[in-house]
């Protein structure tokens, strides 16, 4: 009779512990969704003739990321198969003035990827403890400490990270001119960590460069605190 109360109580916890999850996480998506609606529509671009049809593929792009917020455990390939996604679509825009728009779905991706860190159901492959003996020298060294070791690189990705940019614009931003930008350009580039859409064309950020400086920034956080 004991053991038989004992297990009832449990599984009325847990029942009830299961109820409470799934009220909670519906309230979670519910303001999720409204954050995807109230984002799209106050910051796209107004008047353009594709914005119809935009806000209703960014609208089931975010929203087919937000039900990921129900599971458990979100694996980090789902992440970066949507950022990569979403990438892909940027890099095929019409014009220009898209970069507005996938600057403002960027941002509300990483609003629901940062939720779903505090929810502690997403964790990246580099937030689990990690052998650090095995890091391989001379390819953390080359491939991401030596691309960013310099303030005008840092101010490059911090910018094209929110959305591309010309070339005339990063000599405005950086201060540096002709050969020089190109010299450091050269450089990320080199690393995989930016991409030129064509010849001649803007400079955007590649998955690889996102992460590296998304990886700086936590790092920067931990440190200040």
């Amino acid at each position: 009779m004991k053991r038989f109360v004992e297990q009832s109580s449990q599984q009325h916890l847990e029942h009830v512990l299961s109820g409470s999850r799934a009220n909670f996480t519906n309230a979670i998506i519910g303001h999720v969704l409204d954050d995807i609606e109230g984002g799209l529509e106050n910051n796209m671009v107004k008047k353009c003739q594709m914005r119809d049809t935009c806000k209703s593929n960014f609208t089931g792009f975010l929203q087919k990321n937000a039900s990921l917020i129900k599971q458990d455990e979100v694996h980090e390939d789902i992440i970066l198969k949507n950022q990569s996604d979403l990438n892909g679509m940027r890099s095929s825009a019409p014009s220009k003035q898209c970069e507005k728009c996938f600057s403002n779905v960027q941002t509300l991706l990483g609003k629901q990827v940062d939720l779903m860190r505090s929810l502690q159901i997403y964790n990246t492959d580099t937030e689990k403890k990690q052998d650090i003996s095995l890091l391989p020298d001379e390819l953390v060294v080359n491939d991401i400490l030596e691309p960013i070791s310099n303030k005008q690189r840092l101010q490059i990705m911090k910018a094209i990270a929110i959305e591309t940019k010309t070339f005339s614009t990063l000599t405005e931003l950086t201060g540096l001119r002709g050969g020089n930008l190109l010299f450091h350009l050269q450089k990320l580039l080199d690393s995989g960590m930016i991409l030129q859409r064509h010849e001649r064309g803007d400079y955007m950020i590649t998955d690889k460069g996102f992460k590296v400086l998304r990886s700086i920034g936590d790092m920067y956080s931990v440190l200040s605190s």
